[in-house]
């Protein structure tokens, strides 16, 4: 393989660039008229554009993608993650061009793509489930009977779906019919299939994922797991790797899961099976993404293998370079995503243009970011500007890091998660390890990013009077007054 095409945009399109360029490889960017400035456009050796800005038009647009791609003779088109990285169709319509998808079949896609198919796959491994129904359900009345029998409260899923769309919690019977009907509505508006099912609901659930690779020798491994418990709107904001929860036992019994699960549907690739861990410790399969997730940095840091070059080597027919006796865990990775979002406002995208731009930097800090000082953060996409991780030999080095990175992030123009991170890296649930899906609703308030703790306030605020005494500028004493040192609540606009 000597030339890529990334189908995507921003961040992950910089990161998969960089893991090609190690490797000899040329890239070709395909951009919208919204991102003709952005830094992955001028990174890539070939960049087209594809369309006006909505997805769409854009990257959605398979077809110009492939165009683009035999225009230009690439070898193979990595996806990324979102737009087109899970669809089935593109990825035999690149196949049938004669070009390299680099990802899974189109034929285990399709198959984990969706939920009862790949409960159904799984089933074949005895992988736990959790308890509802077998398959999609017709109508209200059917659900009434299958909701009666699983029990209350349960949870209306869609089945195409993902990132918390077409899902709904019922407490009782007499609001099931209603909730089904908002799911199978959201789930046509949002996947084009208002194919429901139903689930129990598990109290306390914390969110454990399953990284896997697979080549094209039969060969799939675990690079063990990431805990994504803690979640706005079913989407998740902090991730970390290992869990804090999971003994060797647990893992290596969810890790052979996992790879049954791959080995299910022949997967190839880097893929991820997700789980819901109870209070208990009982986990039950949920679903498996079919591509890179996000969170996949804090695998690689406590692995140390590149999963965007492990993508590129399978795809092109090579064996896995390990076995599963070769891996290990070193240390501890925290991920936090920050979003143009705010968090005293229910999290809702905060649209601007980033005046300050000021990255952390440092021993075990990594940013994985799309966006320059200056750039505004375009309405069509996700609002996310980029991903914090950090290491260290321990959970609690790799926690204190990320709250010395947060407080050296310098962003302004845009109200952003990062303040909602520091919190939760610094909540007693949180480092004791005690949390689980339910944080934002049991621990966050918006009102708790703007106290600031009093004794360090206090302590502040008489270190800049001392500097006003000494003829400072009141500007001078509100600098050092809220300086990247202290825990205390900065600024806003220093978020």
């Amino acid at each position: 393989m000597k030339r890529i095409l990334i189908a995507n945009r921003g961040e992950i399109a910089l990161r998969v660039m960089r893991s090609c360029k190690e490797m000899g490889i040329s890239t070709v960017a395909v951009f919208s008229e919204a991102d003709r400035g952005a830094p992955f456009v001028r990174y890539a050796d070939e960049a087209v554009c594809i369309g006006p800005p909505p997805s769409a038009k854009s990257y959605l647009d398979g077809d110009k993608i492939i165009k683009v791609a035999k225009e230009l003779k690439v070898d193979g088109i990595h996806p990324g993650y979102g737009f087109l990285s899970e669809n089935a169709e593109f990825a035999a319509k690149v196949k049938k061009a004669g070009i390299t998808f680099i990802g899974p079949s189109p034929e285990a896609m399709d198959m984990m793509g969706d939920k009862l198919s790949a409960k159904a796959a799984a089933k074949k491994y005895k992988i736990p489930m959790v308890p509802g129904s077998e398959g999609s359900i017709k109508d209200v009345k059917e659900g009434k009977k299958i909701a009666s029998e699983t029990g209350f409260p349960l949870l209306i899923k869609a089945s195409a779906g993902g990132g918390g769309k077409g899902m709904r919690i019922v407490e009782r019977i007499e609001d099931f019919e209603e909730q089904m009907k908002l799911a199978v509505s959201e789930a046509t508006s949002a996947f084009g299939d208002g194919s429901v099912f139903i689930e129990r609901y598990v109290a306390g659930p914390r969110h454990i994922e399953i990284q896997i690779l697979g080549d094209t020798h039969g060969n799939i491994v675990y690079l063990f797991e990431r805990e994504c418990s803690i979640q706005r709107r079913h989407q998740k904001v902090v991730e970390e790797a290992p869990s804090s929860v999971l003994t060797p036992a647990l893992r290596k019994q969810m890790g052979e899961c996992a790879v049954n699960v791959g080995k299910a549907c022949d997967y190839t690739g880097a893929g991820t099976v997700e789980f819901l861990l109870d209070e208990n410790n009982n986990f039950y399969f949920l679903e498996m993404n079919t591509r890179l997730q996000v969170e996949h940095p804090v695998t690689e840091m406590i692995t140390g293998i590149d999963l965007v070059k492990e993508q590129i080597k399978v795809a092109r027919g090579e064996k896995l370079g390990f076995k599963q006796e070769d891996l290990s865990i070193s240390g501890h990775a925290v991920e936090v995503r920050v979003y143009a979002e705010d968090p005293c406002n229910n999290f809702l995208p905060d649209i601007g243009t980033l005046s300050t731009y000021r990255i952390p930097k440092g021993t075990g800090v990594r940013v994985d970011d799309g966006f320059e000082e200056g750039m505004p953060i375009p309405i069509y996409y996700d609002p996310m500007i980029a991903k914090l991780i950090t290491w260290g030999k321990t959970r609690q080095e790799a926690i204190d890091r990320m709250v010395r990175a947060i407080d050296e992030y310098q962003i302004t123009g845009v109200e952003t998660t990062l303040s909602f991170c520091k919190f939760v890296l610094l909540h007693k649930a949180f480092t004791s390890g005690k949390f689980d899906t339910h944080f934002v609703k049991q621990h966050f308030k918006p009102e708790y990013l703007s106290v600031e703790d009093g004794e360090e306030a206090i302590t502040a605020a008489l270190f800049a009077s001392h500097i006003l005494a000494e003829g400072s500028t009141k500007k001078t004493a509100t600098a050092a007054a809220t300086s990247s040192g202290s825990r205390w609540k900065k600024n806003r606009t220093q978020d």
